[in-house]
C-alpha cells in the first residue's frame, strides 16, 4: 500500500480496490474476446466449417502482412493512407469550427444556411466521388476532398449546435458587462463548448479514415484501400483481410490519441 493509500478512510481504500479489480475483470474480458474470436475463426478455417479461400484466417492474414513487410510493400501503402487520413482529419476539424463560429457569429446566415448543410450531409457522398475526380482529377486532391466532403457538414453541424447551447445566463451576464462577441466567444462559448469540439475530434476519426478509403477505392494507385480493391479483384482475400486489419488498427491508434489529447485538454483547463 503506497503513503497515499494510509491517509484514506479503509471504505475508501475498499472502493479503490473494487474499482481496480473492476478495470482489470474489464480489460481481462476485452483480451479474452478478442482471443477467443481469433482462436475460433483460425480453428473454423483448419477444421473446414468455414472456406479459408474466401473468408482467410488469422494466420493467413499474419503471413499477408509478414509478406508485404518483408518485400518493403506494406509501409508505403499505410504511410500514404495515413498522410491522406491526418490531413483530411485536421483540415475537416478546422474548417468545420470554423464555420461553425462563423454561423454562430451571424445568426441571419446561420438560418439561411443550416436547412442546406443538412441536406448535404443527407447526400451520400459517393455520389460526388465522379464530380470530384472530373474537377481536380484522379490523384490525392480528389481523395482528400472526398474525406472533407465526409467529414466537413458532421463536424459544422455538431460544433455550431454545440455553440448555440452555451449558457444563456452566462451569456447574459456577459453582454451585461459589456462584453463583446469575439470576447463572449473567447471566454466563454469556445471553451465551454470544448468538449463538444473533442467529440467531434472523435466522430472525425472514423468519417476521415471512411472518406480517405472511398477515396482509395475509386483513383488511387497507392494505400490501403488500392490494396483492397486490388486484393478484391484477384481474389486474394488474404489481402483484402489484412487490409481491413490494418485499417481498424490504425483507426484504433488515432481514436486513442484523441482520447489522450482530451485527456489533456480537460486536465488544462481545470
Amino acid at each position: 500500500m503506497s503513503m497515499s493509500d494510509t491517509s484514506l478512510s479503509p471504505a475508501r481504500t475498499r472502493w479503490l480496490a473494487a474499482q481496480r479489480r473492476r478495470r482489470g475483470l474489464i480489460l481481462f474480458a476485452k483480451a479474452a474476446l478478442l482471443l477467443g474470436f481469433l482462436l475460433g475463426w483460425e480453428l473454423s478455417a483448419r477444421l473446414g466449417w468455414i472456406d479459408a479461400f474466401i473468408m482467410s484466417s488469422p494466420s493467413r492474414i499474419a503471413a499477408a502482412i509478414w509478406r508485404m513487410t518483408c518485400d518493403g510493400s506494406l509501409f508505403p501503402h499505410l504511410l500514404t493512407t495515413c498522410a491522406e487520413t491526418a490531413a483530411g482529419f485536421v483540415l475537416g476539424t478546422l474548417l468545420g469550427t470554423l464555420i461553425a463560429a462563423l454561423l454562430w457569429w451571424s445568426p441571419f446566415a446561420a438560418q439561411v444556411l443550416e436547412p442546406y448543410l443538412v441536406i448535404l450531409n443527407a447526400l451520400p457522398k459517393v455520389a460526388l466521388g465522379p464530380v470530384i475526380i472530373v474537377w481536380v482529377g484522379a490523384g490525392p486532391k480528389a481523395i482528400l476532398l472526398m474525406a472533407l466532403a465526409i467529414s466537413l457538414i458532421v463536424t459544422v453541424l455538431e460544433v455550431f449546435h454545440s455553440f448555440n447551447a452555451t449558457d444563456t445566463e452566462m451569456l447574459t451576464l456577459l453582454r451585461a458587462m459589456g462584453a463583446g462577441k469575439l470576447c463572449i466567444f473567447r471566454l466563454l462559448v469556445l471553451p465551454g463548448n470544448l468538449p463538444a469540439v473533442i467529440n467531434a475530434l472523435k466522430v472525425n476519426v472514423g468519417l476521415s479514415w471512411v472518406g480517405v478509403i472511398m477515396g482509395e477505392f475509386l483513383v488511387s494507385k497507392a494505400g490501403i484501400g488500392y490494396l483492397i480493391v486490388y486484393g478484391s479483384q484477384v481474389f486474394q482475400m488474404d489481402l483484402v483481410m489484412a487490409g481491413v486489419l490494418l485499417l481498424t488498427c490504425a483507426a484504433a491508434l488515432m481514436y486513442r490519441g484523441i482520447v489522450l489529447l482530451e485527456k489533456v485538454l480537460i486536465r488544462h483547463i481545470r
